[in-house]
């Protein structure tokens, strides 16, 4: 017997009936061998563990814009932190682990620079609209490996799809359901990660004191950082139980509480004249590059399928770029270099 057979094996006789299995996942878009040791699901996770696209989410924006400070966090932490916090939960539900891990480290691979900012500025631009957790499945689907994509698992595509929520309901809504218990667990562990390292961020940034979060907030969730995060995390656990795995779910007082936090961000931080500042640098930054490129789409090199539009292939350049390479690029391409005359001597 294999280790991956012997794995199967376990996860057939231990995890929760409710539990996604990999020896019975829906397959991959291309079949190919199974890996002797890796079940399918931990293999996803390795693969966009290895991937270009999570390298670049280092340099991408969460919330403030290429930030100086050591500690703000990156598209990057932000995934870590989620994943942390959906393995919790999925251990504690006796949820298939590797499924959740797969779906948390994959979910964002399609963000923008500059966060939602770059976000929205696309979704204008683009005829068709653009959303990053569609990009998400594009990038592991098409993009990444010179276009190839990852041959991820039906289950793991599913969830990445089906993670966000922006404003609208945090626990997926009937009609939209992932396929998946594991997809639900990331998708509001992706909300209590950044409603929460967002107030830190804020705190840290000056934008915000504790003293300003809503006061029944405070109250149920609690007063620090670890202590909201363990609340919220347990009422998860302990409502999905009671509901007998039916969903995932929450109390109804801590999910009217965390959407009120999270409105509250909205409104004193992603709102903030601060940040709107850099938002609209951001905005015009992509809006000039996105103009550029749609003019000279030779010079978008080998980062998108050749034979798509040109604006999709635009639009993939775009949202591929970290924070960093895309103020570099446009201050190669739109900003004057000083002149540096050449001095020849013995001539």
């Amino acid at each position: 017997m294999t280790v991956r057979a012997r794995i199967e094996q376990w996860e057939r006789s231990h995890l929760h009936p409710r539990a996604a299995k990999s020896v019975e996942s829906r397959g991959r878009r291309e079949k190919e061998p199974e890996c002797d040791i890796r079940t399918a699901f931990q293999r996803d996770r390795d693969r966009i563990l290895h991937s270009k696209s999570f390298r670049r989410l280092k340099h991408k924006t969460q919330v403030f814009l290429a930030p100086l400070g050591d500690h703000y966090r990156t598209r990057l932490t932000h995934t870590l932190e989620v994943a942390q916090i959906a393995r919790t939960i999925s251990r504690a539900l006796n949820l298939n682990e590797d499924l959740t891990e797969a779906i948390a480290m994959g979910h964002d691979l399609g963000h923008t620079p500059f966060g939602h900012a770059g976000e929205e500025v696309l979704n204008r631009l683009s005829a068709k609209g653009f959303h990053h957790a569609r990009q998400s499945v594009r990038v592991v689907e098409y993009l990444e490996r010179e276009g190839r994509g990852l041959n991820l698992t039906f289950e793991v595509i599913d969830g990445i799809k089906k993670h966000s929520k922006g404003l609208g309901a945090i626990l997926a809504p009937d009609n939209d359901r992932p396929v998946t218990l594991e997809a639900e667990v990331v998708r509001i562990a992706d909300v209590i990660a950044y409603v929460n390292h967002d107030i830190d961020d804020a705190i840290r940034a000056g934008l915000i004191k504790p003293s300003d979060l809503p006061e029944d907030c405070l109250r149920f969730f609690g007063e620090s950082h670890g202590q909201r995060i363990d609340t919220m995390v347990k009422d998860v656990i302990n409502q999905t139980v009671k509901l007998d795995y039916e969903r995932v779910a929450m109390s109804e007082e801590g999910l009217f509480l965390l959407h009120k936090l999270r409105k509250f961000l909205y409104e004193r931080v992603y709102q903030a004249p601060q940040v709107k500042r850099e938002f609209a640098k951001a905005y015009a930054l992509l809006e000039r590059l996105f103009a550029y490129f749609v003019e000279h789409p030779d010079r978008i090199g080998n980062w998108c399928i050749e034979s798509d539009p040109v604006e999709r292939r635009v639009l993939d350049y775009l949202s591929g770029m970290t924070d960093r390479y895309a103020i570099e690029l446009y201050r190669e391409l739109f900003l004057p270099k000083p002149w540096r005359a050449e001095v020849e001597y013995g001539v």
